[in-house]
Formats: structure tokens, C-alpha cells, sequence
């Protein structure tokens, strides 16, 4: 009997002590102005998370198409979240301070913005480590985009090829169930 009380206690401190699984919103980072934020403010939303560059052929269509994105989706239900990266290419050598102001006077940026990290290699931001090996592609170039449900879990990837315009469908699709779920539960 007594054995059987001590298994149950165990069992319950067990089941105590299990933390839920770990996704995207769990991580920190420090936004372009150099304040630490959580991720954790943006869960409940639709986030694309993009490794962007200012001096990649690819920057003008993306940031215009990321721009578009964001003033016809967010900010209360979807975000991009942009995270300047110098790996390829040398195509970000610029400051934080440099990036931001590129970014919103170039393109009237009104998405978050991250400091500028590593998204690959041992040397990773934990956030884009977390990214990778739960879906299982890392970024080989500027402007990888990953697409995180509400709940923290990636639900798609795409290389810099795919352009913003071919994934809007299933971001839009994403949001649009997020406010009918939201709808339902008042």
C-alpha cells in the first residue's frame, strides 16, 4: 500500500515537472533598436519569419511583397518578423541602426525587426536552430521564410525563389481560420 502511494506521488510530481513541448514563441531575441523581446508577445498570431539582406537581388521584391503583407494582414493577427543576416553573400554588412533605417525608408517597413544574427551553423540564433530542426530545412540563402502558426509550430518553409505572393494563399488561409476560431469562442 504504501509502495503504491509513493508510485502515485511519483508519478504525479512526474507529470508535474513535464514542460510542454517547446516552439517558436518560447525563444528571445533582441529587436533592431537592441531591446531583448519575447516571442512569446507575437503567439497567438500567424508570424512569417524571414532572414532578410539589403543588398541581395532578391530584396526588392521581397520587402515590397513583405510590406504588402503585413498592411493587408497585420498587425493583430499576423506579423512579419524580419531577422537581418550577413551569412550569404556579405549582402547585410551594415548596422542594426543602418538596416532599420534602409528598411523603413526604402520600403516603409512597419514589421518587426530583429538585430542582425546567424540563421545557420553552430553559431545560429536559437530561434532559427529551433526552426530548422523542427521542419527540417535551413536557410541556404537571404530571404528564407518560415511560416509559424498561432501555437509556435512551424507549418511551412521556402527558399528565396518562392516569392511572397505564391505563399500569401496559405498565410492568408492560416488567418483567416485564426479569426474564425477567435469568432467562435466569444
Amino acid at each position: 500500500m504504501v509502495a503504491a502511494v509513493a508510485a502515485a506521488c511519483l508519478l504525479l510530481w512526474a507529470a508535474a515537472c513535464a514542460r510542454r513541448e517547446q516552439d517558436f514563441y518560447d525563444f528571445k531575441a533582441v529587436n533592431i533598436r537592441g531591446k531583448l523581446v519575447s516571442l512569446e508577445k507575437y503567439r497567438g498570431s500567424v508570424s512569417l519569419v524571414v532572414n532578410v539582406a539589403s543588398q541581395c537581388g532578391f530584396t526588392d521584391q521581397h520587402y515590397r511583397a513583405l510590406q504588402q503583407l503585413q498592411r493587408d494582414l497585420g498587425p493583430h493577427h499576423f506579423n512579419v518578423l524580419a531577422f537581418p543576416c550577413n551569412q550569404f553573400g556579405q549582402q547585410e554588412p551594415d548596422s542594426n541602426k543602418e538596416i532599420e533605417s534602409f528598411a523603413r525608408r526604402t520600403y516603409s517597413v512597419s514589421f518587426p525587426m530583429f538585430s542582425k544574427v546567424a540563421v545557420t551553423g553552430t553559431g545560429a540564433h536559437p530561434a532559427f536552430k529551433y526552426l530548422t530542426e523542427t521542419f527540417g530545412k535551413e536557410p541556404t540563402w537571404n530571404f528564407w521564410k518560415y511560416l509559424v502558426a498561432p501555437d509556435g509550430k512551424v507549418v511551412g518553409a521556402w527558399d528565396p525563389t518562392v516569392s511572397v505572393e505564391e505563399i500569401r494563399p496559405q498565410i492568408t488561409a492560416l488567418v483567416r481560420k485564426l479569426i474564425l476560431r477567435k469568432r467562435e469562442d466569444l
